[in-house]
């Protein structure tokens, strides 16, 4: 097979990036790429294994977990703390960061994670994801705080996600485009197969919650209806709609064909700041989307500008077509004025 695997993409990217790097970078997605494939193996197995189904716990978002949500954030753990490559990791799955044991070596980054995303939709088959972000820890940091993790968007050194559906794919971004990597689980190796993925400005396709239509600010109803009314409406010309319930399997599909992805704010969550994580699933989309030509924005403001305040804060999510976020944002323009 006459293929470039993740570990030679990476390695010749920092190259290029960078003639004197150490390759301690190369070797943390390394380490987070095995990890993945240890979440693609469990997800794969479920049932036959009795991971399947919810615990009687909840995590700090108050959200029952899933079995497979604490395996999985046990696996990212432990497939990442020992190699000396970090300071510290946060998960969506954990009140407060992880400090990597004494017996291990510190390194320069920070690591904050959601290991499955869509946990909600393991048990009915249907698309879930892990997504990451790599920040760097503050010079002079050995042991870093709540506080060192807080960090926007725009520092992120990469960020990528893995889908598990009927193929395992990794994509990742260091700032440099976005390439798509496919698990050849014959050779146990992810093999560039998506390079230099691009978002088309253009699209006729959102997802958005519908059934949560009337709590949503005017601006996100009026552009909704206005899609919805397709050619007979302002639009002039129709959209499709889709909802999968998994921030992962959505971005995907921008990627691959273009799209519009919203979790707006709504009257029922805006005491909250929104649905989506900002460290754990907006910034790293963002900056994976705003790197494949899209945009990415709350309907106020661009989400990697925003300076995080907590670990686990939440925020609205516009992201996909560059033009219909555009519209989006002038929307709430109109509407803040009125």
């Amino acid at each position: 097979m006459n293929a470039i695997t993740i570990t030679q993409f990476i390695i010749e990217e920092q190259r290029r990036a960078n003639k004197t790097a150490s390759g301690e970078f190369s070797m943390l997605l390394s380490d987070i790429s095995i990890a993945c494939k240890a979440i693609s193996s469990a997800v794969n197995k479920g049932a036959l294994v009795g991971v399947m189904g919810a615990l009687d716990s909840k995590n700090i978002q108050g959200e029952t977990q899933k079995k497979l949500d604490v395996i999985t954030n046990d696996i990212f753990i432990r497939s990442n703390e020992w190699a000396g490559h970090l300071a510290g990791m946060a998960s969506e799955e954990m009140d407060d960061p992880y400090e990597i044991p004494v017996r291990y070596p510190r390194g320069k980054y920070l690591l904050v994670f959601d290991p499955l995303d869509g946990s909600s939709n393991v048990d009915i088959n249907m698309s879930v994801g892990t997504i990451f972000s790599i920040l760097r820890c503050p010079d002079g940091v050995t042991y870093p705080t709540e506080q060192d993790f807080l960090q926007p968007g725009t520092q992120q050194v990469c960020a990528g996600y893995a889908l598990y559906g009927s193929s395992t794919m990794l994509v990742l971004t260091t700032g440099h485009g976005v390439n798509g990597f496919t698990l050849d689980r014959e050779m146990g190796e992810f093999y560039l197969t998506h390079p230099n993925m691009q978002i088309p400005p253009d699209t006729h396709e959102f997802a958005v919650n519908v059934s949560n239509q009337r709590f949503q600010e005017a601006p996100v109803q009026r552009y909704v209806e206005e899609c919805l009314a397709g050619k007979t409406g302002p639009r002039g010309r129709d959209f499709n709609m889709r909802w999968i319930a998994s921030m992962v399997a959505e971005v995907h599909r921008i990627l691959v064909r273009g799209g519009l992805f919203m979790y707006p704010m709504d009257s029922k969550i805006k005491e909250i700041g929104g649905k989506l994580r900002m460290l754990y699933e907006a910034n790293p989309m963002s900056f994976i989307v705003e790197q494949a030509g899209g945009a990415s924005s709350t309907g106020h403001e661009r989400i990697m500008d925003i300076k995080p305040v907590s670990l686990h804060q939440r925020v609205p999510v516009i992201l996909g077509a560059r033009n219909e976020v555009e519209r989006l944002v002038s929307y709430h323009k109109e509407a803040s004025v009125k």
